[in-house]
């Protein structure tokens, strides 16, 4: 990351947690490059995009100064706790950013964007993204990326069209991503479900199912499991694959997570394959923000000229005005600013949360299982008591301005549901993670039996 970058990020973070009040005076340029150790020259780029972003000004032969808090940013923490929601904070999304890559890609692509582009996507984006996409260790020839318009119209065309070991059922992780349940369940497609939990899954289930159920692919969250939160061990993402290799069953792997990894040697499935098994997704809703309707999509060879004309029947292309704008985005370098930005936002709520479930686990042993992911993530998951009832304890909770919710929706209507409940804290501000988890655990002891 720049070193602009950096600092911008440090000072930023300074204002919003309030040292740098409203009106006062920001130390100097002389002051801060020797604070920071660098040039006057990084740290005016700084104090420069601190001004575009409206969160300093300057007066001229006096200085910087920090802007008066509006009104939205002056209320007081909201009256719901939400751990519900799921949607990226919005206050963290980089809508000046993102505006001026809009305003950028009109100016650069001007006939490109009233024209029909091309069903695999914006050529340039796709050498931007093919650059990108070493950083996850995830290595392709750029004639197997596909723009889409998001994973979930990946996943709908991977499930429509015919693949080369001419199986049919779709294997899905239980719990696991809702929409994908639903556009399975309302297209009839043939399904199986497996049970996944914080520790992973049986393999020798696995291996079963692959030889014996007639798989066309199984669609996977390897890391940062939503809901569960949890990820694959390396050994079990190498016994998958070689699972997948032996019984020509595919893998579409959902990677929706990925800028939030902060282990480097925590590889994808796509890593660990050699014959051309795994497909490999990514998005940018969930880090960016949900309206940038652009995914990646990693298509093995043999299914690409399929996947091609599906897409080109489906949407004839993305929107090109994202595709423009995201490229912009992501060769800037504003991207991997954003991207230290949340991840560090995000770090830190999902280890506060974790160690305030597991110190409450710790005092109320019978209450709920938790298990502690070696990474944490922005959301998690609790296996509460038998006895507990779910919809009753929503109720109460909601009643005390506490949203939870149970994760019915995530398991396959005939599979075997377990009495889980999802905590997502993107929404939730560090102050009341404490406050909202101490509002449940009152709630837990105090009854909500059946």
């Amino acid at each position: 990351m720049l070193k602009y970058g950096l600092l911008l990020n440090e000072l930023e973070a300074l204002i919003k947690s309030h040292p740098y009040k409203e009106g006062d005076k920001l130390p100097s340029i002389r002051t801060l490059a020797e604070q920071y150790g660098y040039s006057k020259s990084t740290v005016i780029k700084a104090m420069e995009e601190l001004e575009k972003r409206h969160r300093i000004y300057s007066v001229p032969k006096s200085g910087y100064y920090v802007v008066k808090r509006t009104m939205n940013e002056e209320l007081e923490e909201p009256t719901e706790i939400d751990f519900a929601g799921a949607a990226p904070d919005s206050e963290i999304f980089p809508y000046l950013d993102f505006q001026h890559c809009i305003n950028k890609a009109i100016d650069t692509y001007k006939n490109d964007l009233f024209v029909y582009g091309t069903s695999k996507g914006l050529p340039s984006l796709i050498q931007v993204v093919h650059k990108q996409l070493a950083n996850y260790q995830v290595f392709t020839s750029q004639n197997r990326l596909f723009i889409v318009s998001g994973v979930q119209q990946a996943l709908s065309i991977l499930t429509s069209l015919p693949f080369p070991n001419q199986k049919q059922t779709i294997l899905i992780e239980q719990p696991s991503y809702h929409l994908f349940i639903e556009h399975l369940t309302t297209h009839q497609i043939p399904v199986m479900g497996i049970a996944r939990t914080a520790q992973g899954i049986d393999l020798q289930e696995l291996e079963v199912l692959f030889r014996t159920g007639d798989i066309k692919f199984f669609y996977t969250m390897p890391r940062f499991q939503n809901p569960l939160g949890s990820s694959y061990s390396k050994e079990d993402k190498i016994a998958i694959v070689e699972l997948a290799r032996k019984y020509d069953v595919y893998l579409v792997e959902d990677d929706y997570l990925a800028d939030l990894e902060q282990d480097s040697k925590a590889d994808p499935l796509y890593a660990y394959d050699t014959t051309e098994h795994v497909i490999y997704l990514k998005s940018y809703s969930k880090i960016i923000f949900p309206g940038l309707r652009i995914g990646i999509a990693v298509i093995p060879d043999a299914l690409s000229d399929a996947f091609n004309r599906y897409k080109r029947l489906l949407d004839i292309d993305s929107s090109m005005l994202s595709q423009g704008a995201l490229e912009i985005y992501l060769k800037s370098g504003m991207f991997e600013r954003h991207k230290q930005h949340i991840s560090s936002s995000y770090g830190q709520r999902a280890r506060l949360l974790a160690d305030t479930l597991q110190r409450f686990h710790d005092l109320h042993p019978g209450l709920f299982t938790f298990t502690q992911a070696k990474q944490p993530c922005i959301h998690t998951h609790i296996v509460l008591n038998p006895s507990i009832s779910v919809p009753k304890l929503v109720a109460k909770l909601k009643s005390h301005s506490v949203i939870i919710e149970a994760i019915d929706k995530h398991f396959l209507p005939h599979f075997p549901k377990a009495p889980i409940l999802k905590l997502n804290v993107s929404n939730v501000k560090d102050s009341a993670i404490e406050q909202g988890i101490g509002t449940m655990i009152e709630c837990l002891t105090a009854g909500a039996k059946a």
